[in-house]
């Protein structure tokens, strides 16, 4: 009989190894995409065993699936935490606003924001994958939203749509470009919106 203390290694390393392979893969998806992210891929990237990377998730689906998961971790640790003591509606889409540019600027995914990366490959697909993706997407909108609504917006819907667009468009062209003043830009725009 296996004892407590070795299935609590076991458990540790594999919850170790899941961390290690989400993170990778997002980091991957935001410079690749998702599709590229395979079993192999992702030993190569991380070290680990293929064997072991099956061993905690079961399939490439579940890997995917973490990844998007593993990205709304980092989203939220980035660029919502550090915006959420501001009071609700202006001030915390102000905080949310310079918290997403320093975001990108640290290069916290070395592609850019990720789910401006995986919202274009997975807008026409279906399954748990896409899902993943499009809630995570769901959830930065209706952010916005409430934010916006909280602080007086007549149109928050409308306004969340231009705020996502202008901040979607600065993480392209500072990718196409590598150029932050990209992101200066798309928060200034931003910040219209908001202070209108």
């Amino acid at each position: 009989m296996t004892s407590p203390q070795r299935l609590d290694g076991r458990r540790v390393r594999g919850d170790a190894t899941r961390r290690r392979a989400a993170r990778q893969a997002a980091d991957i998806a935001t410079t690749h995409g998702l599709d590229s992210v395979t079993v192999g891929s992702l030993a190569t990237a991380t070290g680990l065993s293929k064997s072991g990377i099956l061993t905690v998730f079961g399939n490439r689906e579940a890997i995917l699936v973490a990844a998007v998961a593993e990205a709304r971790t980092v989203y939220v640790a980035n660029v919502i935490a550090p915006a959420w003591h501001h009071e609700p509606g202006a001030p915390r889409l102000r905080a949310l606003l310079d918290s997403w540019v320093d975001y990108l600027r640290r290069r916290v995914f070395p592609g850019g924001c990720f789910i401006n990366a995986t919202s274009t490959e997975f807008s026409h697909r279906e399954g748990p994958v896409a899902d993943a993706v499009r809630e995570l997407a769901r959830e930065w909108l209706d952010l916005l939203e409430t934010e916006l609504e909280t602080a007086g917006s007549a149109r928050p819907a409308d306004d969340a749509f231009t705020i996502d667009a202008l901040l979607n468009a600065g993480n392209v062209r500072r990718e196409l470009f590598d150029d932050d003043a990209e992101l200066d830009r798309a928060r200034a725009l931003a910040l219209e919106v908001i202070d209108r």
